[in-house]
């Protein structure tokens, strides 16, 4: 060992099987992801919703992400990425032990065979890293589907509510999308393309979160009627950290530093930019004027939609996914929307059916089309995939992605309905119409600003070492 730098000789720390480079990306990756929730969702939430929500808002961000943290160490990890119990689920155990957590990664239900048979054609995945590094990767993506549900609810979910709603929704939901379509399941098994989360995350977040604004109900009707932003550059902000985030969603998705990762980046970036220069565009056509909110929405379904294919698809085809991503979604949310009874109806406060549920669908689908396969070769456990514009085998490729997306659609469907029903057994999903009327002070006896305006309820003044006292008000002040 006397020849090799100190930096790259093996020790009880940086065993022989350790690649460092592919370790410090994945746990960079992993943080980029973190922060697109915190602060990035947070902060964006705070921003986007009508003043006297802000707090709320950005709290039911904070809530999920510290919630998922420890759900997912303590069963949901495994549940996702562990041994199989059924085609469907993994076998509940903690993440916690050392020597669970020093030791290299594996993902032992992912050893993919060929169909009816026992000759292996793609070995288990086996990151050249330690188990702690997945961990976090893989929790971080949990902790962003929970908080991305929220955008539903935002307005009038009563906090206790989502609390229960976080652990159940990510143990009987989350884990099973995950494990079906990335740890080893049915879905996986039989060649699903979902590359980074397209079906995992945004489609499951897109339906579970209407679905839950169902059984919720809507928010007051003067905030269902007016609902502006109470600060666009706060907005902007968390935009920004989602779309820079990004890099670390989409290229942690190979496991490793390698040639996908910077495809799969490279691809994210065309997708989103062309995502929202087409919004924005159609802002112009139909409307007159270009919204900062609208671009806003159209870099978001840029980003999901490049998703489920960002490692499988050439740079032309991102370009592609990018004008549909801009057009199909806005389409959906501000034409088919209003015409539509059902939608109407259903109070998704972000619209998170359409900047996710839609975009989301449609990445995946447009994977099963436009899949490239000499980059799924690089990248798929089944062998000779590819999309349905190249021929071949192409054609059931897009119906196996069809499939998915139905099962996953369906489960979250009914899943969080059931989930729903639980809890409004317990405690009320919906906050009682005085609180509503206020909002953040009367929940949580804090404002986003210290500023007179709609919704503030008391009149705060210093008092003491440090402390507020408050008394109520029935005027401005001067």
């Amino acid at each position: 060992m006397s020849g090799v730098p100190v930096g790259y000789q093996s020790s009880a720390s940086s065993p022989d099987w350790l690649n460092k480079g592919d370790n410090a990306w994945q746990l960079t990756a992993a943080t980029l992801v973190g922060l697109q929730s915190f602060p990035g969702l947070v902060v964006l939430y705070g921003g986007v919703v009508k003043k006297k929500w802000a707090v709320n808002s950005a709290f039911m961000a904070l809530y999920a992400f510290a919630a998922v943290w420890i759900c997912w160490v303590t069963w949901a990890y495994n549940m996702s990425f562990g041994d199989k119990l059924i085609p469907i689920w993994g076998k509940a155990r903690p993440a916690l032990n050392q020597g669970f957590l020093i030791g290299q990664a594996a993902l032992p239900a992912t050893a993919h065979y060929h169909a009816g048979g026992d000759v292996l054609e793609t070995a288990a995945v086996e990151p050249f890293y330690p188990m702690a590094t997945v961990v976090y990767f893989q929790c971080v993506f949990a902790a962003i589907t929970l908080i991305l549900i929220a955008g539903s609810l935002l307005g009038r979910m009563s906090f206790l509510a989502w609390m229960l709603f976080v652990p159940l929704w990510l143990t009987f939901s989350y884990t099973i999308g995950a494990f079906s379509v990335w740890g080893g399941g049915f879905l996986f098994q039989w060649g699903v393309i979902d590359y980074c989360g397209g079906y995992v995350i945004h489609l499951s977040a897109g339906f579970a979160g209407f679905t839950a604004a169902y059984w919720v109900g809507p928010r007051a009707q003067k905030d269902r009627e007016r609902f502006p932003p109470n600060n666009i550059l706060f907005t902007l902000t968390g935009a920004g950290l989602l779309w820079m985030g990004w890099a670390g969603f989409n290229g942690g998705g190979p496991y490793a530093a390698n040639s996908v990762a910077s495809m799969s980046v490279v691809n994210t970036n065309i997708c989103t930019a062309m995502s929202l220069i087409v919004w924005t565009c159609l802002d112009v056509i139909f409307f007159g004027k270009p919204s900062v909110i609208g671009a806003v929405q159209g870099m978001i379904t840029g980003l999901v939609c490049i998703t489920p294919g960002a490692g499988v698809v050439q740079g032309w085809a991102a370009l592609v996914m990018g004008v549909l991503a801009g057009s199909i979604p806005w389409y959906t949310m501000m034409i088919l929307h209003k015409r539509s009874r059902l939608l109407k109806h259903v109070d998704d406060t972000l619209g998170v059916i359409h900047t996710h549920g839609v975009a989301g669908l449609l990445g995946g689908l447009l994977t099963g089309l436009l899949a490239d396969p000499t980059l799924c070769n690089l990248f798929l456990p089944v062998t000779n995939s590819q999309g349905a514009f190249y021929g071949g085998v192409g054609g059931a490729q897009f119906g196996k992605q069809l499939a998915g997306a139905l099962f996953i659609i369906g489960w979250n469907v009914a899943v969080t309905s059931v989930i729903c029903v639980a809890i409004n057994a317990v405690v009320p999903l919906r906050m009682p119409e005085e609180k509503l009327e206020v909002g953040d002070d009367a929940v949580h006896g804090e404002e986003a600003y210290a500023l007179w305006g709609d919704g503030e309820l008391y009149d705060v003044t210093e008092h003491g070492a440090g402390r507020a006292a408050v008394a109520p008000v029935s005027t401005p002040p001067n």
